[in-house]
């Protein structure tokens, strides 16, 4: 039988990025859009870290009931906020992360990860540390925010996103090791790529192969 995977993001660029990666599987993508709760983080002051656990944990036991085999949660915030303890759920939750922290603890070298969102970095980075001691792995890391872009995704005006993205990296050390955490950024990061010839590690180049593996995805006929 086909599965169905639910997908949550916190805007609808994200779509289109997961569409692509799993485009040649046999797998349902549902997706659910809702940037409500990252405007409401960067704006209001009043709600608090409880307020977005309980948001998070309340749109997955909802998604859940639309029957659906797992759940992939593509935003970084949205994951940071994610206890699942106190979660109600009985399908599989994939983080976006998670094979992404794999691939950044295999690399002793010093590394810089850059971030569009600033909401989104102390979560983030907690995982990442968090990760990296229970797999007993050293990290040298430092964090960089490209200021001012993020307000642009959420307002829609992607191409002024990827642009700001592309400029701030082409201006950095190449000899460093480089990632872009977040879903939103990959586009750039790989358009850098295609000019310059330098790897950038991103998020959506070590989900797919954790997905075929966590869902046991099969291919399909290409038409």
């Amino acid at each position: 039988m086909r599965k169905k995977l639910a997908c949550l993001h916190a805007h609808h660029s994200n779509i289109s990025y997961i569409e692509t990666a799993l485009s040649h599987y046999d797998i349902e993508l549902i997706h659910f859009v809702d940037p409500g709760l990252m405007y409401r983080m960067m704006t209001d002051k009043s709600f608090t870290m409880s307020d977005g656990e309980k948001k998070v944990r309340d749109q997955l036991e909802w998604i859940t009931q639309s029957g659906v085999d797992a759940i992939l949660i593509t935003c970084t915030n949205y994951i940071a906020l994610l206890k699942e303890k106190a979660l109600n759920v009985n399908v599989p939750i994939i983080k976006i992360d998670e094979p992404f922290f794999k691939e950044i603890c295999e690399m002793e070298q010093q590394q810089t990860i850059l971030f569009t969102n600033p909401a989104t970095v102390s979560g983030t980075m907690n995982r990442l540390h968090q990760y990296a001691e229970l797999h007993h792995k050293r990290l040298d890391i430092e964090v960089k925010v490209i200021e001012d872009t993020f307000e642009l995704i959420m307002s829609g005006k992607n191409e002024e996103y990827n642009k700001a993205v592309q400029d701030y990296i082409k201006q950095l050390d190449t000899t460093q090791k480089l990632s872009v955490a977040q879903l939103s950024m990959v586009a750039a990061a790989q358009e850098v790529e295609a000019e310059t010839g330098k790897t950038i590690l991103n998020p959506l180049n070590t989900l797919v192969s954790s997905m075929i593996k966590e869902l046991n995805l099969e291919k399909t006929e290409q038409r």
